[in-house]
C-alpha cells in the first residue's frame, strides 16, 4: 500500500489518500472503509444524453465522485472492493444525493475521509504501507567491519541499515585494538537486526559472509543474548540460518 497523503487533525477528524499496490492491500482496504465514511475516487458513470434532434442516448464517462458510503462488498476472486453510497459533491454528471457504486482495485488511487480515525484503524494503515510487515525474510550480509540489514519482500529487496566499523589490522603480539572493534561492529549489528527486524512477522533470517565473519558474530550475538537475558533473541534463535558466500570465479 502506498500512502500518498494523510490529513487527520487534532480532533482526529481528516482524510488520507492511498494507493492499493498488491491484492492483499484490498483486504487491507476492505478492512479500512466504514459505513458513514465519504470515499473519493475515480469511476465510471452511464449518462444520458439528448441530441439536438430530441433523440436520447447513453454515454459511459470517467468521472470523480464522493460518496457517503451506505455499503461494503468485497470479491476476493476478482480483488475489487463495490463501494455503495450517495454523491456529497456537486457534479456535472451526478446529481446530489444520487446513488452510486465505486469499483476500488489495486493501483486505482482513493481518498478516505472519517470524522474520527481511530488508533486501530491508523495503525492499519501504517502497517499495511510498511513494507517490514510483509517481508518473512531477513538478511544480514556481512564482511568484517561492513553489515547490511535487508528484509525480502515478494516483490523487493530493502536495505534497512548499514553498519561500518573500522576494523585495524591485528599486530604481533597485540590484537587488542582489532579485538574492541570488532566486538564493537558486532554489537552495533545486533542492535541494527533488534531495530530493524519484527521477529513477529520474519521467519528466517540469513546471516551470510565470507570466511568464517557469520560464525563469529551469531556465537557473539547469543553470548550476548544469555548474559544480558534477550528473551527476543533467545526464542527466536532457530530463525538464523549461516550462509556462506563463496567467491566469485575469476
Amino acid at each position: 500500500m502506498k500512502l500518498v497523503r494523510k490529513d487527520i487533525e487534532k480532533d482526529n477528524a481528516g482524510q488520507v489518500t492511498l494507493v492499493p499496490e498488491e491484492p492483499e492491500d484490498m483486504w487491507h482496504t476492505y478492512n479500512l472503509v466504514q459505513v458513514g465514511d465519504s470515499l473519493r475516487a475515480s469511476t465510471i458513470r452511464k449518462v444520458q444524453t439528448e441530441s439536438s434532434t430530441g433523440s436520447v442516448g447513453s454515454n459511459r464517462v470517467r468521472t470523480t465522485l464522493t460518496l457517503c458510503v451506505e455499503a461494503i462488498d468485497f470479491d476476493s476472486q476478482a480483488c475489487q472492493l463495490r463501494v455503495k453510497g450517495t454523491n456529497i459533491q456537486e457534479n456535472e454528471y451526478v446529481k446530489m444525493g444520487a446513488y452510486h457504486t465505486i469499483e476500488l482495485e489495486p493501483n486505482r488511487q482513493f481518498t478516505l475521509a472519517k470524522k474520527q480515525w481511530d488508533s486501530v484503524v491508523l495503525e492499519r494503515i501504517e502497517q499495511a504501507c510498511d513494507p517490514a510487515w510483509s517481508a518473512d525474510v531477513a538478511a544480514v550480509v556481512m564482511q568484517e567491519g561492513l553489515a547490511h540489514i535487508c528484509l525480502v519482500t515478494p516483490s523487493m529487496t530493502l536495505t534497512r541499515a548499514k553498519v561500518e566499523v573500522n576494523i585495524p589490522r591485528k599486530r604481533k603480539g597485540n590484537c587488542s585494538q582489532h579485538d574492541r572493534a570488532l566486538e564493537r561492529f558486532y554489537e552495533q549489528v545486533v542492535q541494527a537486526i533488534q531495530r530493524h527486524i519484527n521477529f513477529d512477522v520474519v521467519k528466517c533470517v540469513l546471516v551470510a559472509s565470507p570466511g568464517f565473519v557469520r560464525e563469529q558474530f551469531c556465537d557473539y550475538m547469543f553470548q550476548q543474548a544469555v548474559k544480558t537475558d534477550n528473551k527476543v533473541l533467545l526464542e527466536n534463535r532457530s530463525k538464523f540460518l549461516q550462509v556462506k558466500i563463496l567467491p566469485k570465479d575469476n
